[in-house]
Protein backbone atom coordinates (compact mmCIF):
# COMPACT_ATOMS: atom_id res chain seq x y z
CA UNK A 1 0.00 0.00 0.00
CA UNK A 2 1.65 3.05 -1.02
CA UNK A 3 1.25 6.52 0.19
CA UNK A 4 1.64 10.25 -1.73
CA UNK A 5 4.94 11.81 0.15
CA UNK A 6 3.85 15.22 -1.38
CA UNK A 7 0.43 15.22 1.33
CA UNK A 8 3.32 15.44 4.07
CA UNK A 9 5.80 17.35 2.56
CA UNK A 10 5.55 21.15 2.11
CA UNK A 11 5.63 22.06 -1.63
CA UNK A 12 8.17 24.59 -2.94
CA UNK A 13 5.64 27.20 -3.31
CA UNK A 14 3.87 27.23 0.61
CA UNK A 15 4.82 29.59 3.63
CA UNK A 16 8.75 29.37 4.74
CA UNK A 17 9.07 27.58 7.81
CA UNK A 18 9.98 30.80 10.11
CA UNK A 19 8.40 33.60 9.68
CA UNK A 20 10.40 36.63 8.88
CA UNK A 21 11.12 39.04 11.93
CA UNK A 22 9.63 42.02 12.03
CA UNK A 23 11.71 45.32 10.71
CA UNK A 24 12.54 47.40 13.40
CA UNK A 25 11.44 50.99 13.23
CA UNK A 26 14.38 53.31 12.51
CA UNK A 27 15.48 54.91 15.70
CA UNK A 28 13.78 58.76 16.06
CA UNK A 29 16.68 61.57 15.80
CA UNK A 30 17.02 63.38 18.85
CA UNK A 31 14.56 66.74 18.02
CA UNK A 32 11.83 64.94 17.23
CA UNK A 33 12.49 62.04 20.53
CA UNK A 34 13.09 65.13 22.98
CA UNK A 35 12.71 68.10 20.83
CA UNK A 36 12.52 70.46 24.04
CA UNK A 37 15.90 69.01 25.40
CA UNK A 38 17.45 69.14 22.10
CA UNK A 39 17.19 72.06 21.39
CA UNK A 40 17.49 73.67 24.55
CA UNK A 41 20.91 72.15 24.86
CA UNK A 42 21.86 73.72 21.35
CA UNK A 43 21.06 77.34 22.82
CA UNK A 44 22.86 76.89 25.64
CA UNK A 45 26.06 75.59 23.72
CA UNK A 46 25.83 77.98 21.37
CA UNK A 47 25.91 80.95 24.09
CA UNK A 48 28.74 78.74 25.55
CA UNK A 49 30.81 79.12 22.36
CA UNK A 50 29.71 82.48 22.76
CA UNK A 51 31.27 83.07 25.78
CA UNK A 52 34.47 81.42 24.58
CA UNK A 53 34.71 82.81 21.39
CA UNK A 54 32.72 85.87 21.65
CA UNK A 55 36.08 88.14 22.36
CA UNK A 56 37.65 86.56 19.12
CA UNK A 57 34.68 88.33 17.28
CA UNK A 58 35.20 91.61 17.80
CA UNK A 59 37.69 94.04 19.53
CA UNK A 60 39.60 94.06 22.95
CA UNK A 61 36.39 94.08 25.47
CA UNK A 62 38.53 96.62 27.14
CA UNK A 63 39.79 98.99 24.41
CA UNK A 64 38.09 102.39 24.25
CA UNK A 65 37.33 104.07 21.07
CA UNK A 66 36.41 107.76 22.16
CA UNK A 67 35.48 108.86 18.61
CA UNK A 68 32.34 105.88 18.30
CA UNK A 69 30.94 105.98 22.02
CA UNK A 70 27.35 104.70 22.19
CA UNK A 71 27.02 103.98 18.39
CA UNK A 72 24.29 101.86 17.11
CA UNK A 73 24.44 98.38 15.98
CA UNK A 74 26.05 97.00 12.95
CA UNK A 75 22.53 97.33 10.61
CA UNK A 76 22.77 100.99 12.27
CA UNK A 77 25.88 102.16 12.55
CA UNK A 78 26.57 103.65 8.76
CA UNK A 79 30.42 104.15 8.56
CA UNK A 80 30.93 101.89 12.15
CA UNK A 81 32.40 98.71 11.17
CA UNK A 82 33.59 95.97 13.03
CA UNK A 83 31.42 96.33 16.14
CA UNK A 84 27.99 93.86 15.88
CA UNK A 85 26.11 94.97 19.08
CA UNK A 86 27.64 98.86 18.88
CA UNK A 87 29.52 100.07 21.32
CA UNK A 88 28.80 101.47 24.58
CA UNK A 89 29.32 105.24 26.19
CA UNK A 90 33.40 105.43 26.22
CA UNK A 91 33.53 103.30 22.83
CA UNK A 92 34.33 99.97 24.16
CA UNK A 93 32.62 96.89 22.22
CA UNK A 94 29.62 95.41 23.25
CA UNK A 95 29.60 92.71 21.65
CA UNK A 96 32.82 91.29 22.93
CA UNK A 97 31.72 93.05 26.75
CA UNK A 98 28.52 90.50 26.26
CA UNK A 99 30.87 87.87 25.66
CA UNK A 100 33.04 88.55 28.89
CA UNK A 101 29.67 89.08 30.88
CA UNK A 102 28.44 85.32 29.39
CA UNK A 103 31.88 83.97 31.10
CA UNK A 104 31.03 85.61 34.47
CA UNK A 105 27.35 85.21 34.81
CA UNK A 106 27.84 81.44 33.65
CA UNK A 107 30.73 80.98 35.79
CA UNK A 108 29.14 82.08 39.14
CA UNK A 109 25.76 80.30 37.75
CA UNK A 110 27.33 76.81 37.60
CA UNK A 111 29.68 77.13 40.97
CA UNK A 112 26.70 77.83 42.75
CA UNK A 113 25.55 74.71 41.33
CA UNK A 114 28.32 72.63 41.82
CA UNK A 115 29.09 73.96 45.81
CA UNK A 116 24.66 74.08 46.65
CA UNK A 117 24.76 70.32 45.08
CA UNK A 118 27.62 69.08 47.35
CA UNK A 119 26.39 70.95 50.49
CA UNK A 120 22.92 70.17 49.81
CA UNK A 121 23.36 66.03 48.93
CA UNK A 122 25.74 65.70 51.38
CA UNK A 123 23.47 67.38 54.42
CA UNK A 124 20.27 65.30 53.09
CA UNK A 125 21.98 62.02 53.05
CA UNK A 126 23.01 62.46 56.36
CA UNK A 127 19.69 63.47 57.40
CA UNK A 128 17.89 60.89 55.84
CA UNK A 129 20.49 58.26 57.43
CA UNK A 130 20.11 59.63 60.83
CA UNK A 131 15.88 59.68 60.92
CA UNK A 132 14.59 60.18 64.39
CA UNK A 133 14.94 63.75 66.39
CA UNK A 134 18.30 63.98 64.06
CA UNK A 135 16.55 64.49 60.84
CA UNK A 136 13.83 66.60 62.64
CA UNK A 137 16.37 68.85 64.10
CA UNK A 138 17.96 69.29 60.26
CA UNK A 139 15.07 69.62 58.59
CA UNK A 140 14.47 72.38 61.26
CA UNK A 141 17.41 74.28 60.34
CA UNK A 142 16.68 73.84 56.48
CA UNK A 143 12.91 75.75 57.75
CA UNK A 144 14.79 78.66 59.27
CA UNK A 145 16.72 79.37 56.12
CA UNK A 146 13.72 79.00 54.37
CA UNK A 147 12.14 81.98 56.84
CA UNK A 148 15.28 84.34 56.14
CA UNK A 149 14.93 86.62 53.22
CA UNK A 150 17.54 85.68 50.75
CA UNK A 151 18.57 88.16 48.65
CA UNK A 152 18.94 90.77 52.08
CA UNK A 153 21.29 87.88 53.83
CA UNK A 154 23.02 87.65 49.79
CA UNK A 155 23.56 91.40 50.25
CA UNK A 156 24.94 91.59 53.65
CA UNK A 157 27.51 89.11 52.44
CA UNK A 158 28.74 90.73 49.85
CA UNK A 159 29.06 93.59 52.11
CA UNK A 160 31.10 92.54 54.65
CA UNK A 161 32.90 89.17 52.62
CA UNK A 162 33.50 91.81 49.54
CA UNK A 163 32.64 91.89 45.71
CA UNK A 164 34.61 89.02 44.94
CA UNK A 165 33.66 86.09 42.70
CA UNK A 166 34.45 83.63 45.95
CA UNK A 167 32.65 85.63 47.99
CA UNK A 168 29.37 86.23 45.62
CA UNK A 169 29.30 81.94 45.04
CA UNK A 170 29.51 81.20 48.78
CA UNK A 171 26.32 83.73 49.41
CA UNK A 172 24.57 82.34 46.57
CA UNK A 173 25.51 79.12 47.80
CA UNK A 174 24.25 80.07 50.95
CA UNK A 175 20.27 79.87 50.05
CA UNK A 176 20.54 77.13 47.02
CA UNK A 177 21.65 74.05 48.89
CA UNK A 178 18.42 73.31 50.93
CA UNK A 179 16.28 72.58 48.05
CA UNK A 180 18.78 70.35 46.71
CA UNK A 181 18.88 68.50 50.32
CA UNK A 182 15.23 67.91 50.95
CA UNK A 183 14.79 66.21 47.80
CA UNK A 184 17.54 63.92 48.11
CA UNK A 185 16.47 63.36 51.53
CA UNK A 186 13.47 62.48 50.23
CA UNK A 187 14.93 60.46 47.51
CA UNK A 188 16.89 58.25 50.10
CA UNK A 189 14.28 57.21 52.61
CA UNK A 190 12.60 56.14 49.87
CA UNK A 191 15.40 54.01 48.79
CA UNK A 192 15.96 52.94 52.44
CA UNK A 193 12.65 50.95 52.01
CA UNK A 194 13.73 49.30 49.09
CA UNK A 195 14.75 45.49 49.50
CA UNK A 196 18.07 45.72 48.34
CA UNK A 197 19.23 48.01 50.90
CA UNK A 198 18.12 44.63 53.52
CA UNK A 199 19.74 42.30 51.29
CA UNK A 200 23.02 44.20 51.00
CA UNK A 201 23.25 44.92 55.13
CA UNK A 202 22.41 41.23 55.43
CA UNK A 203 25.52 40.08 53.53
CA UNK A 204 27.69 42.54 56.01
CA UNK A 205 27.52 45.63 53.80
CA UNK A 206 28.79 48.63 55.12
CA UNK A 207 26.34 51.76 55.33
CA UNK A 208 29.54 54.07 53.25
CA UNK A 209 29.57 51.02 50.52
CA UNK A 210 25.61 51.68 50.41
CA UNK A 211 25.77 54.85 49.44
CA UNK A 212 28.65 55.19 47.26
CA UNK A 213 27.61 52.24 44.84
CA UNK A 214 23.53 52.45 45.32
CA UNK A 215 22.23 55.40 46.79
CA UNK A 216 24.30 58.15 44.98
CA UNK A 217 23.99 55.99 41.51
CA UNK A 218 19.91 56.29 42.19
CA UNK A 219 19.52 59.91 42.79
CA UNK A 220 22.10 61.11 40.43
CA UNK A 221 19.45 61.89 37.99
CA UNK A 222 18.00 64.19 40.69
CA UNK A 223 21.38 65.75 41.59
CA UNK A 224 21.74 66.76 38.03
CA UNK A 225 17.87 68.32 38.12
CA UNK A 226 18.14 70.41 41.25
CA UNK A 227 21.74 71.77 39.53
CA UNK A 228 19.80 72.65 36.56
CA UNK A 229 17.90 74.37 38.66
CA UNK A 230 20.24 76.20 40.67
CA UNK A 231 21.86 77.64 37.90
CA UNK A 232 19.33 79.96 36.55
CA UNK A 233 18.22 81.39 40.11
CA UNK A 234 22.34 81.82 40.65
CA UNK A 235 22.66 84.03 37.22
CA UNK A 236 19.26 86.14 37.79
CA UNK A 237 19.67 86.67 41.83
CA UNK A 238 23.86 87.82 40.34
CA UNK A 239 22.31 89.80 37.81
CA UNK A 240 19.71 91.26 40.23
CA UNK A 241 22.78 92.20 42.48
CA UNK A 242 25.49 93.51 40.04
CA UNK A 243 22.19 95.41 38.09
CA UNK A 244 22.38 97.47 41.63
CA UNK A 245 26.04 98.13 41.70
CA UNK A 246 26.90 94.76 44.67
CA UNK A 247 27.67 92.59 42.15
CA UNK A 248 31.13 91.61 40.72
CA UNK A 249 33.86 94.40 41.09
CA UNK A 250 35.76 96.04 37.83
CA UNK A 251 36.80 95.55 35.58
CA UNK A 252 34.70 91.63 35.59
CA UNK A 253 31.45 92.55 34.30
CA UNK A 254 28.76 90.31 34.22
CA UNK A 255 25.24 90.01 32.48
CA UNK A 256 23.66 92.36 34.92
CA UNK A 257 26.72 94.86 35.34
CA UNK A 258 26.08 95.59 31.70
CA UNK A 259 22.24 96.02 31.96
CA UNK A 260 22.76 98.51 34.95
CA UNK A 261 24.85 100.65 32.90
CA UNK A 262 22.70 100.36 30.10
CA UNK A 263 19.83 101.81 32.22
CA UNK A 264 21.44 104.70 32.97
CA UNK A 265 21.48 105.25 29.49
CA UNK A 266 18.59 103.59 27.67
CA UNK A 267 17.21 106.62 26.23
CA UNK A 268 20.20 108.14 24.84
CA UNK A 269 21.79 104.04 23.68
CA UNK A 270 18.82 101.45 24.50
CA UNK A 271 21.12 98.61 22.24
CA UNK A 272 23.36 98.66 25.65
CA UNK A 273 20.42 97.67 28.16
CA UNK A 274 18.55 95.25 25.16
CA UNK A 275 21.22 92.73 24.53
CA UNK A 276 22.41 91.72 27.80
CA UNK A 277 19.13 91.94 28.97
CA UNK A 278 17.72 89.52 26.08
CA UNK A 279 20.67 87.28 27.10
CA UNK A 280 19.45 86.73 30.24
CA UNK A 281 16.10 86.23 29.45
CA UNK A 282 17.29 83.58 27.06
CA UNK A 283 19.58 81.74 28.98
CA UNK A 284 16.92 81.74 31.75
CA UNK A 285 13.90 80.01 29.56
CA UNK A 286 16.51 77.52 28.08
CA UNK A 287 17.99 77.39 31.69
CA UNK A 288 14.37 76.42 32.99
CA UNK A 289 12.58 74.38 30.10
CA UNK A 290 15.65 72.17 30.35
CA UNK A 291 15.28 71.50 34.07
CA UNK A 292 11.56 70.47 32.99
CA UNK A 293 12.86 68.19 29.94
CA UNK A 294 15.52 66.56 32.54
CA UNK A 295 12.38 65.85 35.46
CA UNK A 296 10.46 64.74 32.71
CA UNK A 297 13.27 61.80 31.48
CA UNK A 298 14.07 60.97 34.70
CA UNK A 299 10.59 60.76 35.91
CA UNK A 300 10.17 57.14 37.11
CA UNK A 301 6.56 56.99 35.60
CA UNK A 302 7.90 57.38 32.20
CA UNK A 303 9.85 53.53 32.57
CA UNK A 304 12.60 54.48 31.64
Amino acid sequence: MSHSLTASSPTASGPPARAKAKAKPPEKPPWVKAPKLFWCSVFLGLIVLLALLGPLLGPDPNAIYPDIPVAPPWPLAGNVMGHWFGTDDLGRDLLSRTAVGARISLLIGLATAVVAVMIGTLYGTVSALCEGKTDTLMMRIIDIIYSLPSLMIVILFSVFLGRGLISLVLALSLFSWPDTARIIRGQILSLKREEFVEAFHSIGGQTPMLIWKHFIPNTLGLIILTATITVPRAILTESTLSFIGLGVEPPLSSWGTLAGEGWQLVRVAPHMLFFPAIFIFSTMIALNLLGDSLREYFDPKKGR
